[in-house]
């Protein structure tokens, strides 16, 4: 126990070696000197981190202890390079940053010591779905809502904005896990096969088009392509997780193609998101006045021009690339940390998501499972979206780099996203208590007798409608000379569990039963 200690906190302290020696480049290349706002900033997050660590250890001693060094390295990075445009523009957006981080730290450490238990989320589902809504709402309402590059996802308060969105897509994905979790019978449920594919019930779809629509409200009304996007895939990533059933992909991605189809037709900013995508150097694209390929095409003359190695910290020009300390940052930074330094950005984010999908796959409870999978689908949704974006392999969306783009209300989210992964993972984690029934045996043993009360269920659904026929059917009364006589029923298969069987859904959703998908 001493020895993965000492690794734990020496990957922390390894964190902040690194993230020093950048922030000393940057101060002594740079600025030819130490601000003192920054530093002491800096020390400050630095602190905040350390207790972080002292509180995992003492509330959530067997949480995945490789998400907060990879955090706080993502974090140091993208302020590294908001200082290094701050300097070329005279702004002081990394202060600003560094004060979010604060915030996002302190209320972390709340979480961690708060929710012992992620489980209790899932009796406040509806009342999730609904803080979700208005939260993605609330920009549309008149004197709060505020536009800002032609997408209203902001709310502001006096000089200050906060963009709801990032918030809403915790809640959803609170009340997407607990629905799907409550439902995953009536939705795996096969209904009529057709070309090879199993379609579900039209009655089952009901939620998959509601969500359809809803993403598609999102880019009408707010013209913001990334937010319905990733909460569509949101969903039907976890809709995939609940019932494993690939027909839903599948359903998902037509329904994806149709309405990719009908935005690029009727709404302008998509058309132009997608011609920049097709022709980001054509000249009538490139000098358009409105949705004009030019900060696409300066991100990428802003990676060509970092080659393998980069031209070093302070050394390109990332200030030149409209919005390089947000959209763009990734741009930004392959420009002076080179294809060398993106890929070792890619590697915290999937170490960052290799342990979230571990921690799905060791939680026996389904509703964990289905949390974990979708805050983590939906951070990879996300840097996915970013990075094809910049590199020309899907049109931009409008997302920002989870923990590295400058803004205070998507870094607040994603640090109560990882801090939700972390709850997840100490419970994944725990070893079984010796001389008790472990969780994995009473999940197996509440297995082994629903399947039992199915057979037995099914076997006197049998008997009871054998009877009902031959009772009604004079002739094969007749023909067998009893009432009693019925078809060998206990030489034919039965099924083993059943959709509407209430014991498999009551006992499975009992999360103190450990139930699992």
């Amino acid at each position: 126990m001493i020895a993965t200690r000492l690794r734990q906190i020496g990957l922390l302290l390894f964190a902040i070696a690194i993230s020093g020696i950048a922030f000393f480049q940057l101060f002594a290349r740079v600025y030819n000197g130490f601000p003192a706002n920054l530093v002491t900033a800096l020390v400050a997050v630095a602190a905040l981190f350390i207790v972080l660590w002292a509180l995992l250890l003492k509330f959530q001693p067997y949480a995945s202890q490789q998400i907060l060094p990879c955090v706080m390295l993502l974090t140091a990075i993208g302020t590294m390079m908001i200082a290094r445009i701050d300097y070329a523009k005279n702004t002081s957006v990394a202060y600003r940053q560094l004060i979010w981080a604060c915030v996002a730290l302190v209320l972390t450490c709340i979480f961690i010591i708060a929710l012992r238990d992620y489980r209790v989320l899932r009796r406040f589902s509806y009342v999730s779905m609904v803080v979700g809504l208005v939260l993605l709402l609330s920009p549309m309402i008149p004197g709060l809502g505020k536009e800002i590059g032609g997408a209203r996802i902001w709310i502001g308060f006096g000089s200050h904005t906060l963009q709801p969105g990032e918030f809403a897509k915790l809640f959803l994905a609170f009340f997407f896990a607990a629905y799907l979790f409550n439902h995953r019978d009536q939705l795996a449920v096969g209904g009529r096969k057709v070309a090879g594919l199993q379609l579900p019930r039209v009655r089952d779809m009901g939620p998959l088009i509601l969500i359809w629509f809803a993403s598609i409200g999102v880019l009408v009304v707010q013209h913001d392509l990334g937010t319905s996007l990733m909460f569509f895939a949101m969903f039907v990533s976890m809709l995939y997780v609940a019932t494993g059933r690939g027909s839903w992909l599948i359903i998902g991605g037509i329904a994806f193609v149709v309405a990719a189809a009908f935005s690029v037709k009727f709404f302008a900013h998509v058309g132009y998101r997608v011609d920049g995508w097709l022709h980001p150097f054509d000249a009538a694209v490139y000098n358009r006045k409105y949705g004009s390929s030019y900060q696409l095409v300066t991100g990428i003359f802003g990676l060509a021009s970092g080659g393998l190695l980069g031209t070093g910290i302070g050394q390109g020009h990332p200030g030149l690339t409209p919005l390089g300390n947000s959209d763009f940052i990734y741009s930004s930074l392959g420009e002076e940390l080179g294809l060398t330094g993106l890929m070792a950005i890619l590697m915290l984010y999937l170490i960052i998501i290799t342990s979230g999908l571990l921690t799905a796959m060791k939680i026996k409870d389904g509703f964990g499972k289905l949390l974990a999978s979708g805050l983590v689908f939906t951070m990879a949704f996300q840097v996915f979206t970013v990075v094809g974006g910049l590199t020309l392999v899907i049109p931009m969306t409008g997302l920002t780099m989870p923990y590295m783009a400058a803004g205070g209300s998507s870094l607040v989210a994603n640090y109560i996203l990882a801090a939700l992964l972390i709850v997840i993972s100490n419970e994944a984690n725990k070893p079984e208590p010796e001389g008790e029934l472990s969780n994995t045996m009473q999940y197996e043993a509440m297995e082994v007798l629903n399947e039992r009360n199915a057979q037995k269920k099914s076997r006197e659904a049998r008997h009871s409608h054998s009877r009902q026929r031959t009772r009604s059917d004079p002739r094969s009364r007749s023909d067998s000379g009893s009432d009693d006589a019925e078809p060998a029923t206990s030489s034919f298969p039965v099924a083993v569990s059943s959709p509407s069987s209430p014991v498999p859904r009551s006992a499975a959703s009992d999360p103190q039963a450990g139930g699992q998908l």
